[in-house]
């Protein structure tokens, strides 16, 4: 996919005058490049996700997630009053289409946005068109690579909790891992997370592994929504 092509059209729907997320460190100033619109679901609130702008209902989302962060979608594509959003409820390379109504979303922009590529094993982060860093990374393994495409971040989890094998903390995605390693009993969200062991090379069931040192300066930088681009 082409981050820019897909922001575009949304962010002159949406319009430049929207506000940029507040993260826990400064951002950038604004650069040129592309605007990715996010809609946050009201404290509170409910919202209808539909197979497509007014079509039959296929799920209602709160405005928690199931690891109860806030929900926050990336608007894809916008269609008159509609707001097509990946959601991990779709599955992979399907939108699923919200009504913008801002009694029940809190809408805005942000510039960052996430480029993995899966050959390099390197992760970008970009602001705009500003490159500010790359990470390496550890890719799936043969038989379970990591799924190419467009996901958003739905949740920023840390602790011990989440075991051993995720490092100090994990991003989850709106992807899932069609191709899971046998014997596989972690479930099949994708997610960018931190390991333990050994950075790069092939060897995860689909997940994107990195440094502790990098999930934290993930963690400061990037808000709930932002746009993930997985490409071979």
């Amino acid at each position: 996919s082409d981050p820019a092509a897909a922001a575009a059209a949304v962010a002159t729907a949406l319009g430049a005058a929207l506000p940029l997320p507040e993260l826990t460190t400064p951002a950038p100033a604004t650069v040129p490049g592309p605007r990715f619109g996010l809609a946050r679901v009201r404290d509170g609130a409910l919202v209808r996700l539909r197979a497509a702008p007014g079509d039959r209902v296929i799920t209602t989302l709160g405005d928690r997630t199931e690891f109860n962060s806030p929900r926050t979608l990336w608007i894809r594509e916008i269609r008159g009053d509609w707001f097509g959003v990946p959601t991990p409820e779709l599955g992979n390379g399907r939108l699923g289409w919200i009504r913008d109504d801002r009694t029940r979303l809190e809408v805005y922009q942000t510039q960052f946005w996430i480029r993995a590529d899966r050959s390099g094993r390197v992760l970008e982060l970009r602001y705009g068109n500003r490159l500010l860093d790359a990470f390496p990374v550890t890719v799936g393994r043969p038989g379970s690579e990591t799924p190419l495409g467009a996901y958003s971040i739905t949740d920023a989890l840390a602790g011990r909790s989440l075991g051993v094998y995720y490092g100090c903390c994990a991003l989850a995605l709106t992807g899932r891992q069609p191709s899971l390693p046998p014997g596989w009993f972690g479930g099949d969200r994708m997610a960018i997370h931190g390991t333990p062991g050994e950075v790069g090379g092939a060897s995860s069931a689909g997940c994107l592994r990195t440094s502790d040192e990098t999930m934290v300066s993930l963690f400061a930088r990037v808000p709930l929504g932002t746009p993930v681009f997985v490409r071979a």
